[in-house]
């Protein structure tokens, strides 16, 4: 059915206007600013805005564009999702370096760990061969005192 001139030009205010709306952030609940919203915020079916007032689609879409390249985010749900996702990109990259950082010091903790362990196994053989000594002469005793 054809629509009278009176019609089309009531059916592109409401367009028009709920590109306003949309763009202004006035988004309604369960909506966002898209097309699926705007056609429903128009008054009209998707495929209507597609074929009949494709125009205006593609303008909303130009305004929408243009708002997001200027740092307007008309609609506050997809300027959260923006925002998650630089924390989300900023938490990821805090994570792998404090893994990279946790994989270091454990290498660090084992490298000193057996050098401990070295260092108690010299000091064991040092023992043991002092205990050796205790036996023998004085003079040996304290030549090995005197060179630990």
């Amino acid at each position: 059915m054809a629509l009278s001139q009176d019609q089309r030009d009531q059916t592109e205010r409401r367009i028009r206007a709920a590109i306003d709306r949309l763009l202004a952030g006035q988004i309604p609940v369960g909506g966002a600013c898209d097309v699926k919203t705007l056609a429903r915020e128009a008054g009209i079916s998707r495929a209507s805005l597609y074929r009949t007032w494709g125009h205006l689609k593609d303008e909303f879409e130009k305004r929408r564009a243009a708002a997001w390249a200027v740092g307007q985010q008309p609609d506050p749900r997809e300027a959260r999702i923006a925002r998650l996702r630089d924390l989300n990109q900023r938490l990821t990259g805090k994570l792998a370096h404090t893994h990279t950082e946790l994989t270091q010091l454990k290498e660090r903790h084992r490298r000193l760990l057996s050098v401990l362990a070295a260092k108690d196994d010299e000091l064991q053989r040092l023992r043991r061969q002092l205990n050796t000594f205790t036996c023998a002469p004085e003079s040996s005793k304290d030549r090995l005192q005197r060179i630990l």
